[in-house]
């Protein structure tokens, strides 16, 4: 039995998506109606992204984000995001941003540490996944305390 043109279409087409949700980036945009519930997630740190568009160091930064959420894909409990200050500026000022861009670190809704390092992927990562760590380890003292 031949398949038809249309199952052939069919199957390159889901081929097609598969391929193209493999390779997207995984930075999520967060929103003032968003970015709370998200940093907030149990056993999960947040790197995220505050700057604005017209900003020129925001700029210069080019794919370096959408580069660290290749990266960073399939890092369980570490979720790489951004916001736009422009559209999201309550968010930003609760969190007290003053200058773009600006990398923050949160976990289970705290914020942790600001990133001040080198603005490379393996610098990012490896600042990420170490603060990740220390944030959970914390946690996790934390809340045997409590038992």
């Amino acid at each position: 039995m031949k398949p038809n043109f249309r199952s052939l279409v069919l199957l390159s087409f889901i081929v097609l998506l598969r391929l193209t949700i493999h390779t997207r980036a995984e930075v999520i945009t967060l929103t003032a109606d968003t970015f709370s519930d998200k940093v907030k997630e149990k056993d999960t740190a947040w790197f995220v992204k505050f700057c604005v568009p017209w900003c020129k160091h925001c700029k210069n930064l080019g794919t370096l984000w959408e580069d660290l959420g290749k990266v960073m894909e399939g890092e369980d409990e570490i979720e790489i995001g951004e916001v736009d200050c422009g559209v999201s500026k309550p968010v930003c000022d609760k969190v007290d941003i003053h200058s773009y861009p600006t990398f923050k670190v949160f976990y289970e809704g705290e914020e942790v540490i600001k990133y001040q390092g080198p603005r490379n992927v393996e610098s990012l990562k490896n600042f990420v996944l170490e603060e990740a760590d220390k944030a959970a380890t914390k946690a996790q003292f934390g809340s045997d305390k409590e038992l």
